[in-house]
């Protein structure tokens, strides 16, 4: 089946194309989002709402790009989506918490998925502080970071599925390594 072929048939809901949608692209999705967000029930959410948005937007693919990559694209911009209502949900519990109101936070670790192919490191204490320093990276620089280092892509790859420039791919990485040394220096200045 070409690729003209496999997405006429996602187009036309045929159950052969959703079937080779999901054999090849479902770990990858995963991957990504588990890249992103290190919580394996949270991560296998929005891969779910990755195919649903694959499922409904086939019909607006132009085909400018490669599948993958929009599928990619869709997969990055979820997780953002899921990253910044988490962060408003942590500023409203912080500003309850002011008004004297707090609803009790959980304290399990969220960092349940350590195992990540792309995260190779000693143990789960420093997982959880790369993870931490590069959530308080610009977005853009936290996506650029992230699909480089921990999902593995290539600078052309990043850029197509960004949609910027490889000379911004590069700028956005390098201001992002620089950044992440900066937060991960001060992380160990205060666990001293």
């Amino acid at each position: 089946m070409t690729e003209t072929e496999f997405i006429e048939g996602l187009r036309n809901h045929n159950a052969n194309a959703y079937g080779k949608l999901l054999d090849d692209f479902q770990q990858n999705v995963f991957a990504t989002c588990i890249s992103f967000v290190p919580n394996k029930e949270d991560a296998e959410d929005i891969a779910q709402e990755v195919f649903v948005e694959v499922f409904k937007s086939i019909t607006k693919f132009k085909g400018d790009s490669k599948l993958s990559t929009w599928i990619y694209r869709i997969t990055t911009n979820k997780c953002l989506e899921f990253i910044r209502k988490k962060n408003t949900k942590k500023r409203f519990a912080f500003m309850q918490s002011i008004m004297g109101n707090a609803i009790p936070m959980d304290k399990t670790s969220y960092f349940t998925e350590m195992n990540h192919p792309g995260v190779i490191l000693e143990n789960k204490e420093k997982s959880e502080t790369l993870f931490l320093a590069i959530n308080q990276l610009p977005e853009a620089q936290k996506v650029v970071f992230t699909l480089h280092k921990v999902d593995g892509k290539s600078y052309q790859e990043i850029s197509d599925i960004t949609e910027k420039s490889l000379s911004s791919v590069e700028s956005l990485m390098f201001r992002a390594k620089k950044n992440l040394q900066k937060l991960l220096e001060h992380f160990d200045k205060n666990d001293k």
